[in-house]
């Protein structure tokens, strides 16, 4: 079940926070992410550039990792949240499926507005899992 309207609410609220916290000096290119885990705890991440890009990590990725960290492993929804909402990137939806594909993904620009609400299973199908990892 997705969450509710005041709880995506609050998610891109949470994700607008974060994300004036970025460290982006090299794209300006802000982003913040806020997490519902199936606990009902709420990560946020940002992104954080390096001079060396290869190095630089996604929103995305830092709130799972976050909420990993933290020992939540099952989640509901993210809020991804940019200046004009830009998606998810690939690597950030790869490692969002390792936690399953039902979550619902939300993006908003930086004034709040939804440009995309939809299952992380359209956004990236056939994904890659545990489950093809077949090992003799």
């Amino acid at each position: 079940m997705d969450p509710s309207d005041a709880a995506i609410a609050e998610l891109i609220q949470r994700a607008q926070a974060v994300r004036r916290r970025a460290y982006a000096p090299y794209s300006n290119y802000p982003v913040g992410a806020a997490l519902l885990g199936r606990s009902g705890q709420i990560y946020e991440g940002a992104n954080v550039e390096n001079a060396a890009y290869p190095t630089t990590m996604c929103a995305e990725r830092n709130a799972v990792f976050r909420a990993v960290s933290d020992g939540e492993r099952a989640f509901e929804a993210i809020a991804v949240v940019t200046e004009n909402g830009g998606a998810p990137c690939g690597a950030c939806r790869q490692v969002l499926s390792e936690f399953g594909s039902e979550v619902l993904v939300i993006v908003a620009d930086s004034t709040g507005k939804i440009h995309l609400k939809t299952h992380l299973h359209k956004l990236i199908p056939h994904a890659f899992g545990p489950q093809d990892l077949v090992l003799s």
